[in-house]
């Protein structure tokens, strides 16, 4: 049958949202969906940030947070991995994680704190 390999990918936060500058969760959205896709390869996923001058909490959210609502977070934690991120901004992460699994978790009771988070695509 041969040897499985396990495929991984780099994914360049900077290269991908097309600025240093991680604020906005539509720009996050744009790193999701690389995520999601290789997961759904079943891909491994290293996540650099480097050369990042700003991150956000609704970048995170909309980059790393979601993910937890389609797959599981063992899943999530043995195939992705973060690289070249400020101890400030590892922080930030590790909260929007937190908080996201806990929100997956009880998703009905969380939705409205999550919309308050993410905000309104109207606004």
């Amino acid at each position: 049958m041969g040897i499985l390999t396990e495929e991984r990918i780099k994914i360049i936060v900077i290269e991908t949202a097309g600025e240093n500058c991680c604020v906005a969760a539509c720009d996050g959205q744009k790193i999701h969906d690389e995520i999601a896709a290789a997961f759904r390869e079943s891909k491994k996923v290293e996540l650099s940030f480097a050369g990042i001058k700003d991150l956000t909490p609704a970048f995170l959210n909309s980059a790393v947070g979601q993910l937890y609502g389609l797959f599981p977070p063992e899943s999530i934690e043995g195939h992705l991995s973060f690289m070249d991120i400020s101890e400030e901004d590892e922080i930030i992460l590790k909260r929007v994680i937190e908080r996201a699994k806990i929100c997956f978790e009880h998703a009905d009771s969380c939705r409205k704190a999550l919309k308050d988070v993410l905000g309104d695509e109207d606004a």
